[in-house]
């Protein structure tokens, strides 16, 4: 992060157990996260020194979502960081968590800023086939159902913004 002066990065997989913030090293960083088990799953976000007292607000949803919202000068910016379940998961896991990820979009003001990173574990393919509005049609291969999620995802959040 120091060497690519980056300020926040969010982290998935990171297997710690906890609803947990420390500060890394002497680095000056600090990462927020939440996890169940140290086998699988964890999410985290990690803030660099000049952003890490400008955080207001954390909140975190079982082990595979964190918010952090941030007040930078008179904006207000939510990160957000997901792990979404793989291939091979039950379907209602899956709706549990793309569930979740809505009830957290809704949870934040049309009037804050969002950026979302994670692993979201689809493929949104070559096409943008009934998606235009949110798929730029510069993927690749072959959109599997998680990819189908993702689209589906984004579209909703892209309606109830252009409701307001």
């Amino acid at each position: 992060m120091i060497r690519r002066r980056v300020n926040i990065v969010c982290l998935q997989e990171t297997k710690w157990v906890g609803e947990k913030s420390r500060e890394i090293g002497s680095t000056g960083f600090k990462l927020w996260y939440t996890g169940i088990d140290r086998k699988c799953n964890g999410v985290g976000i990690v803030v660099d020194n000049d952003y890490k007292d400008k955080v207001v607000e954390v909140k975190r949803m079982g082990d595979r979502l964190i918010l952090v919202k941030l007040i930078i000068g008179d904006e207000k910016i939510n990160i957000l960081s997901a792990y979404a379940p793989q291939v091979g998961l039950s379907e209602s896991i899956k709706r549990k968590f793309w569930d979740d990820m809505d009830g957290f979009m809704q949870s934040i003001p049309l009037d804050e800023k969002v950026f979302i990173g994670g692993d979201l574990n689809g493929h949104v393919g070559a096409s943008n086939d009934r998606f235009e509005r949110v798929h730029g049609g510069f993927g690749y291969g072959n959109r599997n159902e998680e990819g189908e999620s993702i689209l589906e995802f984004a579209s909703k959040i892209r309606s109830s913004l252009s409701k307001y």
